[in-house]
């Protein structure tokens, strides 16, 4: 917002010499930004002359321009006419008039310099309203006793013009933050201002406003749908003014304050409410009164009415627009714009004023539907001053009746239906506990009475207690004790808070889930695959390419409405369906082979439960929270990883080697034995696996961790990825859960192990992960460990079995065992395996 200081100082004290810099710092002291400092827009000389004369010449394009002798005094160093070119014909010898001469500069940065024009060379310019900013009249120029009034006749040519016209102030610009609605005018700045420096401040708005000497105009409020339980409108002032002269031009000052405001002249009318709202914060509206004659009524309005605003555009309107309607038909957009055949034209003479207090969400909601941004829609957004409308519509008319010779009918409308500003319990110590500062009650107190709160229950110790504090009409935005902490610090000054690094409480660093996250990446990375982080995108094709059945529960993801792509809608159920796509993608620019692996989340669904739709502004409830938290779907950390081409390089080491689905069930086996979890290893079918090579990982209690192989050669032709590609992929979140959080070890023993090998036969069903579970069963704590090294199927051990040879390890930690002590373990174990599984020993 543009902020003239003459005019800020009509409201604040200003110590004498005080400069726009000094005004903005005040203001960022308090939150505001400033946008920009604009000194002096007019500098050079720019003085009083008084024409000595003026001789018309005819051009030759049909225009006829005055040759002028001018008389500015000493103001051009040598007491001599100042000869000057103008076109303008509304004045004569004689006149005293404003002179720009070579080195001023104007309004725009226009510099004025000597130059030869229409055969004379011209030493300055005779200047305009609109040339110095002054209005947006161009015709003619300014005769100072008709611009200033009779009290210009006495002025000397030479005299600094600036300080007479009031262009020797400055003009700074700040921005208000969307939730500072009140400082979107002069009387909200001085307010904040007078915060700072502790000056008096005048409320422009503390007036004598007229009580009805009877009801006026008929004003009816309606709202058959208010958003969010709020009616559109609950305050609405209606003042008329009759007889006023449709030529009375705006005053001088007015003009001026607009214009340096930032806001264009338009009649006095039009540039009286501006002039209110720019002083106020409060937006008004004028109607012509016959358009208007058989009342008002505010409402929202009828789907697909029409109406033609001021900017000359046909609106077709919303249900949930709120209008002013007048003979059953729009006339304005409330809080947004008039309607072109409501408004004040060149021949109104009788004028209906429009005060009112439009609730911000819908005045917001118009604007933007409508596209259709406006100063007026500008405050409403940002919360008007319920309180203010009434002295709002009192000044305007006031000024009207002044300046445009009206008279203001004693009998009008206000229909108020506000609400109070509700107090709220405030403890004047936490202010102190939050912000870390000491600050008094007193002084607590204080701020936020400055900022027009009432408070209940003070007393006079110095105490801190609780009170109730009220916040005023004009403060919407403290609805709550951490607002007026907040109001309390920034008005005390950010810069009185001292700047203290907090310490950081003891225990902290990664979790157990994180750290174990990082041992399984460092592996990865160590055993020499890349990491990948990819996107949690995919599609039904990907499914598809992947081979999995129709029915597969993979299949059962969440559709995003809003995807980046509108090719892949879908959270991956697993990593292998976006890691392929980086394999691919690797292989297609050239790399001969591709090992990568990623850690990251798969996403299941929530099944039925929907997320409830919070309403904005208002606090969830538990109930709420607990539905939420039933509706976010579960997200699981997984890894996997695919290894395609040649696993290890040809060297001088030897020849080349591929994958195969060993090296990826080795890999699962090394992350689990790192973390201390026991698995198992059973034969599994499952897409996108080689049905033969494909291995499920389990835990020791049978659930499945993971699956790991060789892709099916159908799919890695189809993603024409290399033969024998092999992948693995497990669950990350569950490995991890089911690691000690303490790492255990066994103490090495220095007594000597003791071999032997047995050989059972058992039907090919039973998992070899089954039969050395049961041998470390049977052969009890003498046994250190169990492998085996070989299998054997065909025609000596029957159809349907399977001979697998394993190695027993024996050892004592305190002794050398007995050959007695190990054949007894032996027999034991061989005993358990032929009870349990059936199994047969061969000798």
């Amino acid at each position: 917002m543009l902020i003239p200081i003459s005019w800020l100082a009509e409201y604040v004290d200003l110590e004498p010499g005080t400069t726009g810099a000094e005004v903005a710092q005040a203001l960022v002291s308090v939150g505001f930004e400033e946008e920009s400092l604009g000194a002096e827009m007019i500098t050079g000389p720019v003085v009083v002359g008084r024409v000595l004369s003026a001789e018309p010449e005819p051009q030759k394009n049909g225009k006829t321009i005055n040759w002028c002798q001018v008389d500015v005094g000493e103001a051009n160093g040598t007491g001599e006419p100042q000869g000057i070119v103008c076109g303008a014909h509304n004045f004569g010898p004689g006149d005293l008039v404003v002179v720009s001469l070579p080195g001023a500069v104007l309004a725009g940065g226009f510099a004025i310099s000597e130059r030869k024009t229409y055969g004379h060379l011209s030493a300055g310019m005779i200047c305009s309203p609109s040339e110095l900013g002054l209005g947006d009249e161009h015709d003619g120029i300014i005769v100072l006793p008709e611009f200033l009034g009779a009290e210009a006749a006495h002025l000397e040519p030479g005299t600094d013009a600036l300080p007479l016209l009031g262009l020797d102030s400055e003009t700074i610009e700040v921005n208000v933050t969307p939730d500072r609605g009140y400082a979107m005018s002069l009387r909200g700045l001085a307010r904040e201002y007078a915060h700072v420096t502790g000056g008096s401040f005048r409320d422009p708005a503390d007036l004598p406003v007229d009580e009805p000497a009877g009801p006026g105009l008929p004003v009816v409020l309606e709202d058959a749908s208010p958003i969010r339980g709020v009616p559109g409108c609950d305050r609405y002032i209606v003042r008329t003014v009759r007889g006023v002269d449709p030529q009375a031009p705006t005053p001088r000052w007015m003009a001026k304050r607009l214009t340096d405001a930032g806001v264009r002249t338009h009649g006095l009318v039009v540039d009286v409410t501006n002039y209110v709202m720019l002083a106020l914060g409060q937006p008004l509206h004028a109607f012509d009164a016959a358009a208007v004659s058989t009342g008002i009524t505010v409402r929202r309005a009828e789907p697909g009415e029409e109406l033609v605003t001021l900017d000359d555009k046909t609106r077709v309107l919303d249900a949930e627009d709120l209008v002013i309607t007048s003979g059953g038909r729009p006339v304005a957009l409330a809080g947004v714009m008039g309607g072109k055949h409501s408004e004040v034209g060149e021949g109104t003479t009788d004028v209906v004023l429009e005060s009112a207090h439009f609730d911000a969400v819908s005045v917001a909601r118009t604007a933007r539907r409508h596209r259709l941004v406006s100063d007026a829609s500008k405050r409403y957004e940002r919360r008007v001053d319920p309180g203010v409308a009434p002295a709002a519509a009192q000044l305007a008319v006031d000024l009207l009746v002044e300046h445009g010779g009206g008279t203001a009918e004693a009998a009008f409308t206000e229909v108020d239906d506000t609400v109070e500003p509700e107090g709220f319990a405030f403890d004047t110590g936490l202010p102190s506990r939050l912000v870390g500062v000491d600050y008094p009650r007193e002084t607590v107190l204080g701020r936020l009475g400055q900022i027009g709160c009432r408070i209940e229950g003070a007393t006079g110790t110095s105490e801190h207690g609780t009170v109730t504090v009220t916040p005023p009409t004009w403060r919407p935005d403290l609805t709550g004790p951490a607002h007026l902490v907040e109001e309390v610090a920034r008005l005390e000054g950010y810069d009185q808070i001292p700047s203290v690094l907090p310490q950081a409480p003891g225990g902290g660093g990664l979790t157990t889930a994180q750290r174990r996250r990082r041992i399984l990446a460092d592996l990865l990375a160590d055993a020499g695959l890349h990491q990948a982080v990819t996107l949690p995108m995919t599609s039904a094709d990907r499914w598809d390419a992947l081979g999995y059945p129709e029915d597969d529960p993979r299949r059962e993801a969440l559709r995003l409405h809003n995807p980046l792509s509108a090719e892949e809608p879908f959270l991956r159920t697993e990593l292998l369906q976006t890691l392929v796509a980086v394999v691919r993608r690797n292989l297609a620019r050239g790399q001969r082979s591709s090992a990568v692996y990623e850690l990251g989340r798969v996403f299941g669904t929530s099944g039925d439960a929907v997320a409830p739709v919070q309403e904005v502004g208002v606090e969830p409830s538990a109930e709420m929270l607990e539905q939420l938290a039933v509706a976010v779907p579960p997200q699981p950390h997984h890894a996997a990883a695919i290894i395609a081409g040649e696993w290890e390089r040809q060297g001088w080491w030897g020849g080349a080697r591929r994958a195969d689905w060993s090296d990826a069930v080795e890999q699962v086996l090394t992350v689990a034995r790192r973390l201390q979890v026991p698995v198992g290893l059973e034969q599994a079918q499952r897409a996108p696996w080689h049905p033969g090579r494909c291995a499920r990982i389990v835990l020791e209690d049978g659930t499945t961790l993971g699956y790991a192989g060789e892709l099916h050669p159908q799919l890695v032709a189809g993603l024409e990825l290399p033969e024998r590609t092999v992948a693995w992929e497990v669950d990350a979140d569950l490995l991890i859960s089911r690691s000690p959080e303490v790492s255990t070890h066994v103490d090495f023993s220095d007594q000597p192990q003791s071999y032997v090998d047995v050989a059972l036969v058992t039907d090919v069903s039973v998992p070899a992960r089954r039969i050395a579970e049961v041998l470390r069963e049977g052969a009890g704590e003498l046994l250190e460990s169990v492998e085996m090294f070989d299998r054997y199927s065909g025609e000596q051990v029957g159809e349907g079995r399977v001979s697998t040879a394993w190695r027993l390890t024996f050892r004592a930690p305190d002794r050398t065992l007995t050959g007695d002590e190990v054949n007894t373990a032996r027999d034991a174990a061989i005993a358990r395996a032929v009870d349990e599984l059936g199994a047969e020993h061969r000798g």
